[in-house]
């Protein structure tokens, strides 16, 4: 006889069977016992929580001959044909592959026939949110007034997709995701029975990586078990079979990233790499990990909610106590990131060492989350009397990034001042000049209206509605960053261009009143203008 998979052999016959969905099953049971049926059944709820098995039960109990309190008594003929798929009474329909308006026609049709055998005619629709419009439009009748020996039971998992019109007429029930300790319960049980033998610890990861599903808890388990059949399985063998990653591997390389240590960071990378595990796998527990960490940093009583040993969470409270929140979050969201760039990539281990590159060093980024970090690198050598060096540029040249202090340290050539029509092409080719800063700075500069006053001097003009205090004049404040920006327009025109930042409370945009420097002294005095002082 050829092998039965783990959740075909021990799919749930009856309601007692049916784990981690109390509040449908009780529900269920009390309508059969009451014989208070509805016409119309709407199962949602995440994939291998028992959507379909809890309707074919359901489909069992209503034409048993001896129901037992609610619930099937699977001896009957009738539930035996319906266990065995042969009866005239109980149609299984996959709508994803017949989800045509003819598909449901013949449905329709059918209803219209009395059952040969039993009380019920049950039609169980799977993935019914693949039907296609005109296919619920067909539906939707029969399903408001169908004759009182049929039900339909419809199963999805996207029941955003399901007509309005459809689901007000059906009793909805939502299945939830089953609990970590109800799949291992429930493992550990069918274990038992197949004289199997498996470490508590391998059955909960398991149950883990299953992520709420009884069947993908099975067939992960079933695979496994393939794997080394006949041995006893045990923790280190599930991770070995399923790609995984230890904690331990976490940990050191979370401890690499806090110590900069990008070679060390790359070596852990690569032990995981020949060891074949999965990549994949590999970011999104990572991300599950410092996770972890957040939220023991919010709280230090989570042993609870995370479910670990206390040999684990001793780990996590220490590693916690050496991260800052702002820093802890840049990890998150660079992995984050990652895990959505990573599912398509042929390139996948490129991907995981330019975002270890990028946690090892924050200079990369210009966020503000990358910057709290390099402060924070700065403050830690400060705090440990390492002297921090500011590199400053060589002569003449110029930093396009405008990172302030560097810059501004540049020794400054005496150059001619600009003339008049020298500032006017300046200010019309002004994004151009700018496109070689970067980050919040390069955003500010591009929402200034650039134009010439009577001093022959740049003016940077920012609209805003009276009161309010301009962001983007507020980044120019620096001495250093407003030094940084003449460097880069002297650099670009060859001669000197006094700049001043001006704010525009008129409530008028700043391109229509200053189109030229004639409009603006000709409407400066009707004109609100508070002038930055720099």
């Amino acid at each position: 006889m050829s092998y039965t998979a783990l959740y075909r052999k021990f799919r749930p016959q009856d309601f007692e069977d049916v784990k981690g969905q109390d509040h449908i099953v009780t529900a269920l049971k009390n309508q059969v016992k009451a014989n208070r049926l509805g016409h119309a059944y709407l199962f949602t709820g995440t994939r291998g929580t028992g959507k379909t098995t809890v309707a074919k039960i359901l489909a069992k109990a209503v034409n048993c001959e001896h129901p037992v309190d609610g619930s099937p008594c699977n001896e009957c003929e009738t539930c035996k044909r319906i266990a065995e798929g042969s009866s005239m009474n109980v149609f299984e329909i996959d709508a994803a592959s017949n989800n045509s308006v003819s598909n449901i026609r013949d449905i329709v049709e059918e209803v219209a026939y009395s059952p040969t055998e039993g009380k019920y005619k049950v039609y169980i629709i799977d993935e019914v949110h693949m039907l296609s419009a005109s296919a619920f439009a067909a539906l939707l009748k029969t399903l408001e007034e169908p004759p009182a020996y049929v039900i339909f039971i419809l199963a999805t998992t996207e029941v955003h997709m399901i007509p309005i019109t459809i689901l007000s007429r059906c009793q909805r029930y939502d299945f939830r995701r089953i609990s970590i300790d109800t799949i291992a319960g429930r493992l550990q049980e069918l274990m038992v029975k197949e004289n199997i033998s498996v470490e508590d610890k391998a059955l909960r990861y398991v149950a883990k990586a299953a992520d709420g599903s009884m069947r993908d808890a099975l067939s992960l388990l079933d695979q496994c078990i393939a794997f080394y059949l006949g041995e006893n399985l045990t923790y280190d063998k599930v991770l070995q079979v399923l790609g995984a990653v230890d904690n331990e591997i976490f940990s050191q390389l979370l401890r690499h990233v806090l110590q900069h240590d990008v070679t060390g960071a790359i070596g852990v990378l690569e032990e995981m790499v020949v060891q074949g595990r999965d990549l994949n796998q590999f970011v999104i527990e990572f991300t599950w990990y410092m996770r972890n960490l957040m939220l023991v940093k919010s709280d230090t009583n989570m042993e609870d909610v995370l479910e670990v040993s206390s040999e684990h969470m001793a780990l996590l409270k220490e590693e916690a106590a050496m991260v800052g929140d702002e820093t802890l979050m840049r990890y998150v969201r660079i992995f984050s990131e990652l895990s959505n760039q990573i599912r398509q990539s042929s390139q996948k281990r490129v991907l995981i060492e330019i975002a270890l590159i990028k946690l090892c060093r924050p200079q990369m980024e210009q966020d503000y989350e990358a910057i709290v970090d390099r402060l924070d690198v700065v403050e830690h050598k400060i705090e440990e009397g390492v002297p921090v060096m500011v590199q400053q540029a060589s002569a003449g040249a110029v930093n396009p990034g405008l990172s302030g202090a560097g810059a501004s340290a540049v020794q400054k050539k005496d150059l001619p001042d600009a003339m008049p029509e020298e500032v006017q092409k300046l200010c019309r080719e002004w994004k151009q000049i700018v496109s070689g800063s970067s980050g919040l700075l390069r955003q500010a500069l591009l929402s200034a209206y650039p134009t010439v006053n009577e001093q022959n001097q740049l003016m940077l003009v920012y609209d805003e509605p009276p009161g309010a205090k301009s962001i983007n004049s507020s980044i120019l404040a620096s001495e250093d960053t407003m030094a940084d920006l003449e460097a880069m327009v002297e650099e670009a025109i060859g001669k000197h261009v006094p700049i001043v930042v001006k704010v525009n409370t008129s409530g008028a945009a700043s391109s229509q009143l200053y189109t030229n420097a004639v409009d603006y002294f000709a409407k400066v005095a009707n004109i609100e203008i508070e002038e930055e002082d720099f």
